[in-house]
């Protein structure tokens, strides 16, 4: 019997994901190999400081400060991109793919900005692209998209992507608790970062919505395409009015195609989800993903979304899959290459043609008329009120009056926003929160 085949790994970027893998790896060694048949040698590592104090022991032999130099280096043949960043992540994963290596990437921003020309890069060159840890951390959502669920066209993809998030609102709503309050808590937990924006402001959730839409419908929709909004103005008013309403607030990635016309939609925003729905009842660090294919129904998937572990985890088995590739050959069964789905003719729906329901808040001054006023707006633009909340507001002479419509669309409460805006009784921006009636 011949020895097995040895792959050499670089890794790119040692921080929490990086040290993730290094750790698993080596603990795990043995029955990784056992069961891809290869032996996996973590060949160099590249950081930004060598003298770091780090929860794993790297030899020195195997640092360096280049990145580059791994992804040039002839006998390393699996690059792993874990730095993070669009410019010298680029740089080191078309330069990888250049040689016909085999790059696995945990990053979300690289793909949803540069993943056209990195696919591109990968077929002409003969390297190959794994990101299955791009999206949702440990849930394996690329494979399920890319394999089992081959046979679909996919009318709707929903979900909570961003793990930060879906831990503020948990809060929010458990601790009666205002935005400002949790985030300063998740901070010191280390659930958010320093900068907060590309997590609460829906940007990290988008570039995810990104590469879903591509994988399931092959067009790119940049993130100046979409609807994206965050949670930051979300008190706890609205989680007690959503609960008399009966339902819950998540973040969600929303990805519709209505088939018959071929119109797409991908969004990001905060959304009222009925008490009943699976995904609503999802708290804390985690992530859920719904996928409706016209084939196989609604199929749900949830599990840790982000942190060292879930994100390692999801890395290791794209490597798992890189080494049973090399091994077996470019005629082997892929589980996670990116190889491009077929160009999808769907164009982007007007706003005109994106419905659901929607909830909207607004603090009004507190004297006779100003429900018929803001009623008479709504009118003006077709928008017909459902129901009503009137409640107290936090300023002397105010009113928090609490309007949710029946089915409309973006285009008419974009104006309804617009004019209720110019209207002397409204006292603060208005807040407006679509309704998910998924029916999952």
């Amino acid at each position: 019997m011949s020895a097995p085949m040895t792959v050499n790994i670089g890794l790119c970027g040692l921080g929490t994901v990086g040290q993730g893998v290094w750790k698993h790896i080596s603990a795990n060694r043995a029955d990784l190999e056992s069961r891809v048949g290869v032996k996996l040698n973590l060949a160099r590592v590249a950081v930004r400081n060598p003298r770091k104090a780090r929860a794993v022991a790297i030899p020195a032999t195997k640092l360096t400060t280049d990145p580059l130099a791994i992804a040039n280096d002839p006998d390393i043949q699996i690059v792993c991109e874990l730095m993070g960043g669009t410019t010298l992540a680029r740089q080191v994963t078309l330069a990888a793919l250049r040689r016909g290596k085999i790059v696995v990437s945990a990053n979300k921003a690289l793909i949803c900005k540069h993943g056209a020309e990195i696919f591109a890069a990968a077929q002409k060159h003969g390297g190959h692209f794994f990101f299955e840890a791009s999206v949702a951390g440990g849930i394996p959502i690329i494979k399920a998209l890319r394999e089992g669920l081959v046979a679909n066209r996919f009318p709707r993809i929903y979900g909570i992507l961003n793990g930060t998030c879906n831990y503020i609102l948990t809060q929010m709503e458990d601790r009666d608790a205002p935005y400002a309050s949790v985030l300063a808590d998740a901070k010191r937990l280390g659930y958010a970062e320093a900068d907060e924006s590309l997590d609460v402001d829906g940007w990290d959730t988008a570039h995810k919505a990104s590469v879903l839409a591509w994988l399931a419908h092959g067009v790119w929709v940049k993130t100046d395409d979409m609807i994206v909004e965050g949670i930051s103005r979300i008190t706890p008013a609205d989680f007690k009015n959503a609960v008399t309403l009966g339902f819950g607030i998540k973040l969600l990635a929303v990805i519709t195609r209505d088939l018959a016309r071929n119109e797409l939609c991908v969004r990001v925003h905060p959304t009222l989800l009925p008490e009943g729905n699976v995904i609503a009842n999802v708290s804390g660090v985690f992530n859920a993903i719904s996928v409706t294919g016209d084939v196989v129904g609604t199929t749900l998937y949830s599990g840790r979304g982000a942190g060292q572990d879930a994100t390692a985890s999801a890395v290791i088995g794209d490597i798992a899959d890189a080494a049973a590739l090399l091994k077996h050959g470019k005629g082997a069964h892929l589980i996670g290459e990116a190889t491009a789905p077929a160009r999808d003719e769907s164009r982007l729906a007007p706003p005109e043609k994106i419905h659901c329901r929607y909830y909207l808040r607004l603090t009004v001054k507190d004297q006779p008329g100003v429900l018929a006023r803001v009623a008479s707006v709504m009118a003006k633009h077709h928008v017909s009120i459902a129901s009503v909340i009137q409640n107290p507001a936090e300023r002397p002479g105010a009113a928090s009056l609490v309007l949710t419509t029946h089915e409309s669309n973006e285009r008419a409460m974009g104006a309804t926003l617009k004019r209720l805006r110019g209207l002397a009784s409204v006292l603060d921006d208005p807040l407006l929160l679509r309704i998910g009636d998924f029916n999952d």
